[in-house]
């Protein structure tokens, strides 16, 4: 009871001192806490949303996995209903015609699709697919130039009833006006969503009356859900996906949970390394705070406390910090979910925060966290406090570490990072990624460890470097903070190491971000000999209309076009074995506008009659050899025998792993209402010409919102910006472990403040001004985050390179390093030390010299 008395009244004493280790912690639990109730809560509202517009029996076509993307959805036939109406337990069927496979524009062209890259939703206005949202204004649609638009899209681009809107569908593109605007009654999952009426959504979207994409059948009274499946089956066999409202929900819910358990884990990821990070901040925090009461514990071990109770004194005010961080962590999570929840509101997705779900394991984890990760970070300092001896009462506070101890450290951080480097040497060298990969993780974790290990030895050499260059121009304030930073080079190794993870992944991604966009820039300079890419600029299935292909072609001062598509299909190998695959089927004229290298063969000769391509990999994993007839099944078409005229090199990042064929080949196996449409074409302008050509180009599609026209120098463009999105993202995530890293120099300096007290004040004494000595403290912090960058950005450069030689295989040929990057990283993190040192340089100027003397 003592201890526990002893260990509540040295926290609160300290409690200034350990603000900083608080905030780590809420802000790692925070993230983990915020994350977790932000992805329960979506998922609770989707079950929600899914639960109410399921019918309880719902008919569809048999899901085929790699069904030819002909723009079209699947279909029942419409005759169907008949029969179903007469199944004992239905009470009414209701057919349901849907595609996500749309363009929709308003009466200025623009495309009204969600900026989230959620779908765009044409559906018939029926009683299956309206449970889910009610009309806030206006009325149904009763005729075919009518429609109803969701409210949330409506809102986003100014659209009110008595507008026009434009919808483009494979069969063809159709005007309707807004007669309503509807309102979901729990989420908008994102989407954009045009109601029509049955009729029109027939004939326009599956092209004909005579079929509907499904059913959705409401059972009569005592009927339940699964005896009505059977009834149905029974009558009308097993051609048709059945599914009651549970396996229909079920089906809803696995769909968006992968979306969903890739983001958790994703955001747990990075939530995982500011833990880290905070480790770090927590472990420099006890270890400072235990070396400033040397004195304090050796008097309670001289009056009789154990090592046992001092240890455990220490780890009492761990746990203190740890569940005071929590709790505040806990709150900090839920708000961070509720912010999370309106940004996803921005983009499209209205989540209810009235519908905030907190589970009871939330909390928990979070607290566990919080508890655990500070338990463990102060066991060490807990250790070393219990290991000090009566006698250490007489001396000094911050007794020099055993040398020993540090010898062995140091020596069993450089094997663990000679072992790190020959796995990165390792992956760097592996003939495949899968290998090479395996390999740079357990790179990546050894060197880190063994630099965090190695990190005093490390602070030895590097602050004395960096001190050399740059505190060199600060005279005695500069040589004092050199030797400030090296005083204690455990504790500087350690505040330093925290940043040096940030840093080290921020320059590892930007290293594999800029060699991927320097790659495929080499690429299309080396390969893409076509001067214009057309192709829909969505993500689905939709491809170029024949009115859009039409006005494409009829473009001047074009030498020629290539249609290009992929086809599905299955093929029998030379062993026996068969292999689902696609074949990316194109005019003859596809090797004029992408020159692929071949290992053998003329990649010309795949574009002959029943002939066709496979690349290297393929090749060699399959024992398939040039000339070989392969036996060729395109889904929903007859078999072919399309004989190896070439095999590609798998050096290329474009078209990497394709097989080619002649697209007519494609449409003589294929009938017509099988064969997918055109997903691109490209174009090669008449020579001197390309400047008209690109004029007319975008011209002729200004009426087709859905379709972008790129040159190469547009195309670039889009590589860079998709790339940069993602390191953004990244960016933004590993903001928070640099956020706790800063948080752990400013609590370093703050603590080793006070830890110099006394000196400070002799310092101020013999007439330091207050001007120097924060100068002095700012140029500290400037050296060990200039430490810390340099040890990161070294670290992150190697890990980057090894990634880039590791996708060599796949494309990835080029290394480039992002210097500016580089470089203003490394200027910036000089900017963060002297941020850093602001508030502790500011209390050093502001205490009183006597009483800093004074101090014991």
């Amino acid at each position: 009871m003592t201890v526990l008395k002893t260990s509540v009244r040295n926290f609160f004493a300290h409690k200034g001192r350990m603000a900083l280790s608080a905030i780590a912690v809420m802000l790692s639990v925070a993230f983990v806490c915020g994350t977790l109730v932000f992805t329960d809560t979506m998922t609770a509202t989707f079950d929600k949303l899914f639960g109410s517009t399921a019918s309880d029996v719902t008919i569809s076509a048999k899901k085929v996995d790699d069904r030819q993307a002909t723009g079209m959805p699947d279909a029942v036939p419409a005759s169907l209903q008949q029969k179903l109406e007469k199944v004992a337990g239905v009470a009414k069927s209701d057919p349901d015609v849907t595609s996500d496979d749309v363009t929709v524009a308003d009466a200025h062209n623009d495309k009204i699709s969600p900026s989230s890259g959620a779908p765009t939703i044409v559906s018939n206005w029926d009683p299956t697919e309206t449970k889910a949202v009610e009309i806030s204004s206006g009325h149904i649609p009763q005729g075919s130039d009518q429609a109803v638009l969701d409210a949330d899209t409506a809102k986003k681009h100014d659209l009110k009833i008595g507008d026009t809107l434009r919808v483009i569908a494979a069969p063809g593109d159709f005007k309707v006006t807004i007669s309503g605007i509807a309102t979901f009654k729990t989420t908008n999952p994102g989407a954009a969503v045009v109601y029509i009426d049955t009729a029109t959504a027939q004939a326009k979207l599956l092209g004909n009356t005579s079929e509907y994409t499904g059913f959705g059948l409401t059972a009569t009274a005592g009927t339940t859900d699964d005896q009505l499946k059977q009834n149905v089956k029974a009558a009308i066999g097993s051609g048709y996906t059945i599914d009651t409202a549970a396996e229909t929900k079920k089906k809803d819910q696995d769909d968006l949970g992968g979306f969903l358990n890739f983001m958790k884990y994703a955001m747990l990821g990075f939530a995982g390394i500011a833990v880290l990070v905070g480790i770090f901040l927590i472990v420099n925090t006890f270890s400072m705070l235990v070396a400033q009461r040397t004195r304090e514990i050796g008097l309670m071990r001289a009056l009789g406390s154990s090592r046992r109770q001092v240890n455990r004194s220490v780890l009492i005010e761990a746990v203190l910090l740890g569940v005071t961080g929590s709790v505040l962590g806990i709150g900090g999570g839920i708000g961070l979910a509720i912010g999370l929840m309106n940004l996803m509101g921005k983009v499209g997705m209205k989540l209810d925060t009235s519908e905030l779900t907190i589970k009871a394991i939330t909390p928990i984890i979070g607290l566990a966290i919080g508890v655990i990760v500070t338990v463990v970070s102060a066991y060490i300092p807990a250790r070393r406090a219990g290991k000090i001896s009566p006698m250490a009462a007489l001396r000094d506070a911050g007794t020099p570490a055993d040398g020993r101890a540090g010898r062995i450290r140091a020596a069993i951080g450089i094997l663990v990072c000679a072992a790190g480097a020959l796995a990165l040497i390792g992956a760097g060298q592996a003939d495949k990624a899968s290998s090479g990969g395996g390999l740079l993780g357990l790179g990546v974790l050894l060197t880190l460890v063994g630099f965090v290990i190695v990190g005093p030895l490390l602070a030895g050499v590097i602050v004395r470097a960096v001190s050399a260059v740059v505190l060199r121009f600060f005279g005695p304030m500069g040589r004092l903070a050199e030797r400030n930073a090296l005083r204690n080079p455990r504790r500087t190794g350690a505040t330093a190491s925290a940043l040096m993870i940030g840093l080290a992944l921020v320059a590892g991604m930007s290293v594999v971000g800029s060699s991927m966009v320097a790659s495929a820039n080499d690429q299309l300079d080396k390969s893409v000999g076509a001067d214009f890419i057309v192709q829909v600029g969505n993500n689905g299935n939709q491809t170029l209309t024949p009115a859009a292909e039409k006005a494409l072609t009829s473009t001047t001062d074009i030498e020629h076009f290539t249609h290009y598509t992929v086809v599905n299909a299955k093929l029998t190998l030379p062993s026996g074995g068969t292999v689902k695959t696609n074949l990316s089927a194109a005019d003859p004229t596809y090797p004029q506008d992408l020159q692929l290298k071949t290992v053998q063969g003329k990649l010309a000769d795949a574009y002959g009659k029943d002939a066709m391509s496979v690349p290297e990999g393929f090749a060699k994993d399959h024992k398939v050899k040039l000339g070989d007839e392969l036996t060729v099944l395109m889904t929903g078409g007859r078999a072919a025998h399309l004989k190896v005229a070439a095999i590609t090199s798998d050096d290329t990042s474009i078209e990497h792993g394709s097989m080619f064929t002649n697209i007519a080949t494609a449409r003589s196996y294929l009938p017509a209402d099988k064969m997918p449409g055109d997903f691109m074409m490209f174009a090669k302008a008449v020579d001197g010409k390309e400047k008209q050509a690109y004029a007319s180009l975008k011209a002729s599609v200004k009426a087709y919102p859905q379709i972008d026209v790129r040159d190469q120098a547009d195309y670039k463009d889009l590589i860079q910006s998709q790339v940069n999105q993602l390191l953004y993202m990244i960016y933004a995530l590993l903001g928070l472990a640099i956020i706790v890293a800063i948080l752990g120099v400013v609590n370093t300096l703050a603590l080793s403040v006070v830890e110099r007290t006394r000196e400070i004040g002799l310092m101020r004494a013999i007439g330091t001004s207050r001007r120097q000595l924060r100068r002095m403290i700012r140029l500290e912090s400037v050296v060990i985050a200039l430490f810390g960058a340099l040890v990161g950005l070294g670290l992150g450069l190697g890990w980057g390179a090894t990634g880039q030689r590791v996708l060599a295989s796949q494309g990835l040929g080029i290394l480039q390093i992002p210097w500016t990057t580089i470089v203003v990283v490394f200027i910036g993190s000089a900017v963060v030390g002297l941020l850093a040192a602001l508030l502790p340089a500011f209390r050093a100027g502001r205490m009183n010299v006597l009483n800093a003397i004074a101090t014991d």
